[in-house]
């Protein structure tokens, strides 16, 4: 299986005030020495320096680059993310990984989209996957808890009003309402980059009704250890390789960290878990 990491496993996010943010060179080590052949970038500032200066920290680390996840406002008439795309395209190597952003910071609120901004945001979606293709990049459409699109029938919406591929994040799916089972099986070709996560389903279902914020939910461990929680992720794996999927299984299980884990303690030994549950689904 081709495994990668990504920064917000050991808590690096980009919304303020998240908790405690992991220094990049003992994040990337700990990737490394679990056996991770890649990684997302993280937010922006998390690996410092230029483009060229990012790469050589990755590679003193052996690690490659598989993509960014870019949130950026796309269903507002008067906003162009055109700007921000091409910065990202240039900047960033792998599958830039969209989520279609509020304006608002964190994922605790939402606003609901009307007719206009339905088509603004997905216009937005066909030009943008159509620059990315002329210039050989693939971009995906990541459904989010929080976002414009987090509920099942914006994911439908999507999937039936433009031809964005799409990120299947097992967790967010699940926590917005969608059956990430189903959706491998019914969009299996439109699916073309995976986050794994594993869910309480319990706290994902108070998410959903409104009951606990979706930061307090990660707080109060929302997410697990692939193996521990109530997705099926050996058929989504299944599903999805049958269906040909030749794309990254990203690692990603984000977290709230008060303080610095003790080494080998904390994110280092959740995505130890994960990948040890990983290695017995593959067998």
């Amino acid at each position: 299986m081709r495994i990668a990491g990504a920064p917000i496993s050991w808590g690096v996010c980009e919304v303020p005030g998240w908790g405690h943010q992991m220094e990049p060179g003992r994040v990337l080590a700990e990737m490394r020495a679990l056996g991770l052949a890649a990684t997302e970038l993280g937010p922006d500032g998390f690996l410092p320096g230029g483009a060229r200066e990012r790469d050589e920290l990755l590679a003193s680390h052996a690690l490659g680059l598989v993509g960014a996840f870019v949130p950026i406002v796309l269903h507002d008439p008067a906003f162009d993310p055109v700007p921000v795309i091409d910065r990202a395209l240039d900047g960033i190597g792998g599958v830039l990984v969209l989520a279609a952003a509020t304006g608002l910071d964190g994922y605790d609120e939402r606003p609901v989209l009307d007719t206009k901004a339905w088509s603004t945001l997905l216009a937005n979606l066909d030009a943008i996957t159509a620059r990315a293709a002329a210039r050989g990049r693939l971009v995906t459409l990541h459904p989010h808890v929080g976002t414009v699109v987090e509920r099942r029938d914006e994911v439908e919406r999507v999937l039936g009003g433009c031809s964005v591929p799409l990120c299947l994040d097992t967790g967010h799916l699940l926590v917005g309402g969608t059956d990430p089972v189903w959706l491998a099986r019914f969009a299996a070709p439109r699916i073309a980059h995976v986050h794994l996560k594993d869910v309480d389903v319990g706290l994902a279902q108070q998410v959903l009704k409104g009951d606990v914020t979706y930061t307090n939910a990660v707080k109060d461990g929302l997410y697990r250890p692939l193996g521990d929680g109530d997705i099926d992720i050996p058929g989504i794996i299944r599903t999805l390789e049958d269906a040909g999927y030749e794309g990254w299984w990203v690692m990603e299980q984000d977290t709230i960290l008060t303080e610095e884990p003790a080494e080998g303690a904390g994110p280092y030994d959740d995505v130890r878990r994960s990948l040890d549950f990983l290695s017995r689904v593959a067998r």
